[in-house]
C-alpha cells in the first residue's frame, strides 16, 4: 500500500491546493467585505449562505459523476467515457437553469428565516449578481470531476491559483471602488466572483481543446441526443448524493440565516467561523476525492482486494489530519479570529465559535470521507437518510431549540454558539452511523 499512499497523497496535495485557491476567494470576501463595513460582512454571510446552499447541492449532482468515471478509466473504456462526459452537460443545464432561478427569487426563504429587513436589499443584489457566475461555475465543476477521475487534477490546480491572482485585486477593487467603479461593498465581491468563473470556463475549454490527455476521450464529438437511460443512471446516483449534499450544505448555512436575527455582530463572527469551517474542510475533501478516485479506478480493473486497502490508506490520512488541525484550531483561536476582524467585540464571539469548530471539524472529516468512498459502491440513499435526521434534525432544530427556545431546564442561549454546539454533536454521531454503513457496503460488494 506504500505505493498507493503516495498517489493518494500527490492526488490530495493537488487537490487540496487547488480547493485552497478557491476558499482563498471566500476569504478574501470576507477579509474585505468586514474591513469595508460590518453590515456589508453580515450581508456577505446571509448572502453566501445562500449562494452556497444552491451551488453545493448542484455541484454534488455532478460532483458524484467521479466514480462513474473512474471506473471506466480503470476498464479502459476511454470512448464511453467522453460520450458520458457529453451526456452529462445535459445534466449540468438542467441544473444550471434551476440554481439561477432559486438565485434569483431569494424572498421565500429570506422571509422564513427573519432575516432583516436592513440586510435583505443588499443580500438580493448580491444573489443576483451571483447568478451570472453559477453556470460558469458548474460547467467548471464538470471539468475538475473529469480530471479528478483520471487522476490529473494539476491542470484544474493551476486554473485555481491563476484565478486567485485575479480574484483579489478584483475584490477590493469593486468592493472599495476605484478608477470610475463605485465602491459596491458585499455586491462588489460578487462581481469579482463571477468574472473570475467566466475566466475559469474560457481557460478550460480552451484546455480540453488543446491538451493531449483528453484525446484518447473523443470528448469533441458532435453532441448526442439524451440517452435517458444513462442519463437515469446518473440521476439515481447523482440525485441522491446531491440531497445528502444540500442536507449538509443546509444544516450549515441556513444557521447563518438563523443567526442573523441575533444582530449583525452575532452574524459577522459566525461568518468568520463558516469561513474557517469550509477551509478546514478542504482537506479531508481533498483525502476523500483522491481516495475515491483510486478505490473506483481499481473496482472499474477489477481488484476489489486492492480498493479496500485503498480505503484504509485513506482513512488513516483523514484521521491524523483531522486530529492534527482540530487540535491547531484550538490553541490559535483568539489570534485567528484577531486576523479577520478589527472590532474586539465580534472577535471574542468568533474566538468562542472557533472553539467549538475544533469538535465540529472531526465529525465532518470522518463523514466526507466516509460519504466519497459510499458512492463508489453506489450507495447514497442511506447516508441520505441519516444527514437528514441528524443534520436537519439534531443538528438545526437543536441548534434552534437551544438558541430560542431552551431546553431541559436550560434558558434560550441567544447565540450562535448553540448552533455550533447542536451541529457539533449532530456530525459527532454520523461520525459512528456512516462508518458502520461503509463497512457493510465493502463487505457485501461482489
Amino acid at each position: 500500500m506504500a505505493s498507493e499512499l503516495s498517489v493518494i497523497a500527490r492526488h490530495a496535495g493537488t487537490v487540496l491546493a487547488g480547493q485552497l485557491a478557491v476558499m482563498a476567494f471566500g476569504v478574501t470576501d470576507t477579509i474585505v467585505a468586514g474591513r469595508f463595513s460590518e453590515q456589508s460582512l453580515a450581508a456577505l454571510s446571509v448572502g453566501s449562505a445562500v449562494y452556497i446552499t444552491v451551488f453545493v447541492a448542484l455541484m454534488g449532482l455532478l460532483q458524484a459523476l467521479l466514480p462513474v468515471w473512474a471506473e471506466l478509466h480503470g476498464a479502459r473504456q476511454g470512448a464511453e467515457l467522453g460520450r458520458s462526459v457529453r451526456q452529462a452537460l445535459y445534466l449540468a443545464a438542467l441544473a444550471s437553469v434551476a440554481g439561477v432561478v432559486g438565485l434569483l427569487f431569494p424572498g421565500g426563504l429570506l422571509a422564513w428565516t427573519e432575516v432583516p429587513e436592513a440586510l435583505q436589499g443588499t443580500v438580493r443584489e448580491y444573489l443576483a449578481v451571483l447568478a451570472l457566475a453559477l453556470p460558469p461555475a458548474l460547467a467548471f465543476r464538470m471539468y475538475s470531476t473529469l480530471n479528478q477521475s483520471l487522476g490529473k487534477p494539476q491542470l484544474v490546480t493551476w486554473l485555481q491559483v491563476i484565478a486567485l491572482a485575479v480574484k483579489v485585486p478584483l475584490t477590493v477593487w469593486f468592493a472599495f471602488g476605484g478608477l470610475g467603479v463605485p465602491a459596491l461593498g458585499a455586491v462588489g465581491c460578487a462581481w469579482a466572483t463571477a468574472a473570475v468563473n467566466w475566466l475559469f470556463l474560457a481557460m478550460s475549454l480552451w484546455l480540453l481543446r488543446t491538451q493531449p490527455l483528453y484525446r484518447s476521450y473523443a470528448i469533441w464529438r458532435p453532441l448526442e441526443r439524451p440517452d435517458w437511460r444513462v442519463i437515469r443512471q446518473f440521476a439515481r446516483l447523482g440525485v441522491p448524493a446531491a440531497l445528502a449534499i444540500m442536507v449538509e450544505v443546509t444544516s450549515f448555512t441556513l444557521m447563518a440565516l438563523f443567526i442573523a436575527r441575533q444582530g449583525t455582530q452575532a452574524a459577522a463572527a459566525h461568518q468568520i467561523a463558516a469561513n474557517l469551517a469550509a477551509v478546514m474542510y478542504m482537506v479531508p475533501l481533498s483525502i476523500a476525492i483522491a481516495t475515491s478516485s483510486r478505490v473506483s479506478y481499481w473496482l472499474g480493473a477489477g481488484d476489489a482486494k486492492l480498493a479496500r486497502g485503498v480505503i484504509r490508506t485513506g482513512f488513516k490520512m483523514g484521521f491524523v489530519l483531522a486530529v492534527s488541525m482540530s487540535l491547531g484550531m484550538l490553541l490559535a483561536r483568539h489570534g485567528i479570529a484577531s486576523m479577520y476582524t478589527s472590532d474586539p467585540r465580534v472577535a471574542v464571539v468568533a474566538a468562542g465559535l472557533l472553539g467549538w469548530l475544533a469538535v465540529f471539524h472531526l465529525g465532518d472529516a470522518t463523514q466526507a470521507l466516509c460519504v466519497f468512498v459510499l458512492r463508489c459502491y453506489r450507495v447514497a440513499v442511506a447516508p441520505l437518510v441519516a444527514y437528514c435526521v441528524l443534520l436537519w434534525g439534531m443538528g438545526l432544530a437543536g441548534g434552534f431549540v437551544l438558541a430560542y427556545r431552551g431546553l431541559a431546564g436550560w434558558p434560550a442561549m441567544q447565540a450562535p454558539s448553540a448552533f455550533w454546539i447542536a451541529a457539533a454533536s449532530a456530525l459527532g454521531v454520523l461520525a459512528f452511523i456512516l462508518p458502520t454503513i461503509l463497512w457493510r457496503a465493502v463487505k457485501g460488494y461482489r
